[in-house]
């Protein structure tokens, strides 16, 4: 294999002609017509039981062209990426120049690179001290969260819907006359004021009897996520079965050892405090690292590849399209139910992905600058807590290199916060 390398007119990108000997395609080209063999049928021949040349001559051999060329492109690239020293960041802009049975295969691959981060001043950085103090307030805030857990539903009968109350209902909503999908249900449970129906909806349940039979007139939203009812006016049929009401437990030494292992409400407030404490400390200590990485990141210079952008905006989608699946979306899902195409999601992200690029090649050259580096113990100690964290043994942690190179990636970039928070002015 032949790699040739010339600087593009853009900066920070590079165009590699790669040259394949003669031999290894022809030879890919044979494994291609392995692999698809089967689905030839030539007459003379069982299906799949004719030969190459036959294969050729019917259908020429450029057939088999295309896969060829994935079969030995991809290893190619990346030993030519290896051999010349390239850090590549961006998906390669692939051209063939010569594909052909029995000659060498050239193809050229344009491709971003690595670029140079010029660090301003990464010491000293002066920022405000970040401090979060518990009040008796917020601990009374989250003892009533928990005594409202507690809360046991009681049916009213005594009285009409009022703001607050569980209700318990049959609806069927009409666009133009017409029951539309998704508008109708039996025995829902509506708390009104929990502003989770079409706006409008749950005001018009206040004052309802119980089994009494109403139709509420409302407007879907203009950004309503089913483009067909988007902006219509609707019809809802509702029926009224049943009002609830949360009763709260009263707030005692006895709902305290309902509700946790202590003996005297006063025990409680205490341990309620204590952990608003621990999370209010690591609150100010996240926003404090943020705006010192801000004030590092702003003094530096570097100039993004738009091919970086591009790759970063690809795994930001990656990363949605996962945490979707676990809740039964897809990507096209999504934003359908947001009123937005790719290109609206890409643009719209696309700053941002340009500031975790800038981020995270700042971090690595302050790193590096400051001469940041994690030991071989660091980087066990860091395993073994992830092997007991999910249940996994060491060694399997330790035999995938990936996941040991990830690790040690990570602590770095830690350490490295770390050490510019240490020498940073807070005031």
């Amino acid at each position: 294999m032949n790699v040739k390398v010339e600087k593009t007119k853009n900066n920070n990108e590079v165009k590699l002609e790669i040259t394949v000997e003669a031999e290894k395609f022809d030879n890919a080209i044979k494994t291609v017509f392995n692999k698809n063999a089967k689905y030839f049928n030539i007459p003379g021949f069982r299906k799949g039981k004719a030969p190459y040349q036959i294969v050729e001559k019917t259908y020429g051999a450029q057939i088999f062209y295309e896969d060829a060329f994935n079969e030995v492109a991809g290893e190619a690239y990346e030993e030519a990426l290896k051999e010349k020293e390239i850090e590549a960041v961006s998906k390669p802009e692939i051209d063939i120049v010569q594909i052909e049975k029995g000659k060498d295969l050239i193809f050229t691959a344009i491709v971003s690179t690595k670029p140079e981060v010029t660090l301003g001043k990464y010491k000293g950085i002066q920022v405000k001290k970040i401090e979060y103090n518990v009040t008796d307030e917020d601990v009374e805030h989250e003892l009533g969260h928990m005594a409202e857990k507690n809360a046991r539903l009681v049916t009213v009968e005594d009285r009409p819907v009022e703001s607050g109350d569980i209700t318990v209902i049959d609806f069927e909503g009409f666009v133009d006359g017409k029951p539309f999908e998704g508008g109708k249900a039996e025995n829902h449970e509506l708390t009104i004021g929990s502003n989770t129906f079409i706006p409008g909806f749950e005001d018009q349940i206040i004052g309802m009897k119980t089994e009494e039979e109403k139709e509420i007139n409302v407007k879907f939203p203009e950004e309503y996520f089913s483009k067909n009812l988007a902006g219509k006016d609707a019809m809802f049929k509702v029926k009224l079965h049943e009002i609830k009401k949360k009763e709260m437990p009263k707030i005692d030494d006895e709902l305290a050892k309902d509700i946790s292992e202590f003996d005297t409400i006063e025990e409680l407030k205490k341990s309620i405090r204590e952990k608003q404490e621990e999370q209010n400390k690591s609150r100010a200590k996240y926003e404090t690292e943020d705006e010192v990485i801000k004030a590092v990141c702003d003094e530096a210079k570097v100039d993004i590849p738009n091919g970086m952008i591009e790759l970063e905006l690809d795994n930001m989608v990656k990363d949605i399209e996962t945490r979707l699946s676990y809740q039964g979306m897809n990507m096209e899902q999504y934003l359908q139910m947001m009123n937005k195409t790719m290109d609206d999601f890409r643009n719209e992200n696309k700053e941002q992905a340009e500031k975790t690029i800038k981020t995270r090649l700042v971090l690595e050259a302050v790193g590096k600058e400051a001469n940041v580096e994690v030991t071989e113990e660091e980087i066990s100690k860091k395993i073994k807590e992830m092997a007991e964290n999910y249940g996994r043994k060491e060694e399997e942690v330790k035999d995938n290199p990936e996941l040991v190179k990830y690790v040690g990636d990570n602590l770095k970039v830690e350490k490295t916060i770390d050490f510019l928070v240490e020498n940073a002015k807070i005031k």
